[in-house]
């Protein structure tokens, strides 16, 4: 099972929120997940990015493979350095 590390989409309509979720890199979207390791939130001023650093880290251990945008916001939120997985 190759597992991937990618935002879900929660919120209300022209107000996103989403939860950073580890999932199967074959499940939908929106769809079954394995654990739930944050949350982001664009529309906020400033936005807000809350990771279980710890959780993220052993998932990334493990293989996971964060997608694009969660690899930028493990950056910001310092998660990890320049190494991207």
């Amino acid at each position: 099972m190759s597992t991937r590390i990618r935002l879900r989409r929660m919120g209300r309509r022209k107000h996103p929120t989403y939860r950073i979720v580890v999932a199967d890199r074959a499940a939908a979207r929106d769809g079954k997940f394995i654990e739930t390791i944050g949350h982001y939130e664009p529309k906020a001023e400033p936005a807000r990015i809350d990771v279980d650093a710890e959780k993220a880290r052993l998932w990334l251990s493990r293989g996971a493979q964060p997608s694009d945008t969660v690899a930028s916001l493990f950056k910001k939120a310092g998660v990890f350095e320049a190494k991207a997985g």
